[in-house]
């Protein structure tokens, strides 16, 4: 990555130490199955980032200054399973470190990683999946680390809900709990799915935002695009919500793939990214202490964290 701080923010509110925030790029497309170029999306995250201005008209405040650390890229692609075991392990360590985690990718399978990370830190914890695709198969192509796969693992583990869906096979429809599976054809006809979405979120929430769920005609850049989607303002004020009314511990956003003849997208995903923090720390004074709540603790009776399958012996601290 050449960016050598996010957005070109000053380096006295880009240091590890300071900042409340932590970026981990995460570049990496080993199983798309249309377009590829996901790699390619934190680069051109970060190059529109640089030129977005920092100051956010709605909420009258400059989330920067909260501190922002950009964090070396997970690099791994030696397989899947390698991406994830990394991403999750990375992910981890700054969640230890008391920071507001966030991720971009990439291919969605990131986010099989980051989930896991999180659901090992924080109690009962919701998914928000956010999303065109269901991305509920068990296995595909022979690996349990496809991007079909990015959610199916969250859906056995945590509280997964599931909004924007259009695009499905009909086997994930025997994985899938549609009493928490927002569909995009009903949520067009219902003015109240905001509402249900967040009376179906649990305290404790982590976000994958795969960027297919935006309609393409405002981000057609994305691997798998598909008609139907959110558009800006709806879901601004569906994340403002969602941040307002619940602990939101951290997010991830996938899928960008960029095209050097169209730039938007790359700077609708930098402005989402802002927005998004934008909303976690709105009313939060520049160098007031963040603490995330993060929970390691095991139960004695079974040695693992409520919804958690994925504890191993580094979790003893």
């Amino acid at each position: 990555m050449s960016t050598k701080t996010y957005a070109g923010i000053p380096q006295k509110y880009a240091a590890l130490e300071t900042s409340k925030i932590v970026l981990i790029p995460v570049p990496y497309d080993g199983t798309s199955t249309w377009q590829k170029g996901a790699d390619k999306g934190p680069e051109a995250f970060l190059d529109a980032s640089e030129n977005m201005e920092l100051y956010d008209i709605e909420t009258q405040t400059e989330v920067y200054k909260q501190g922002v650390y950009l964090a070396d890229a997970v690099t791994e692609n030696s397989s899947p399973e390698a991406m994830v075991d990394e991403v999750h392990k990375t992910t981890k360590d700054y969640i230890k470190r008391n920071k507001f985690v966030t991720l971009f990718g990439g291919e969605h399978s990131i986010s099989i990683g980051s989930i896991r990370a999180f659901n090992e830190c924080f109690d009962n914890l919701t998914v928000l999946h956010i999303d065109a695709h269901a991305d509920l198969r068990k296995e595909y192509e022979g690996t349990k680390c496809n991007h079909a796969c990015a959610v199916y693992e969250a859906s056995q583990t945590t509280n997964l809900v599931q909004v924007g869906i259009r695009s499905m096979d009909i086997a994930e429809t025997r994985v899938m709990d549609e009493e928490k599976v927002f569909f995009a054809h009903d949520m067009a006809k219902d003015e109240y799915w905001i509402d249900k979405v967040i009376e179906a979120l649990g305290e404790n929430v982590f976000i994958t935002f795969d960027l297919d769920a935006f309609d393409p005609s405002i981000l057609p850049s994305t691997g798998t695009p598909e008609p139907g989607g959110l558009f800006w303002y709806e879901t601004l004020d569906f994340l403002k919500e969602v941040f307002a009314e619940r602990n939101v511990v951290g997010f991830d956003i996938v899928e960008l793939c960029p095209n050097e003849d169209e730039k938007a997208s790359d700077f609708v995903a930098a402005k989402l990214y802002y927005k998004m923090l934008t909303y976690k720390f709105a009313g939060t004074e520049e160098g007031a202490e963040y603490e995330n709540n993060f929970n390691l603790s095991a139960s004695p009776e079974t040695g693992k964290k409520p919804n958690s399958k994925f504890n191993t012996d580094e979790d003893e601290y």
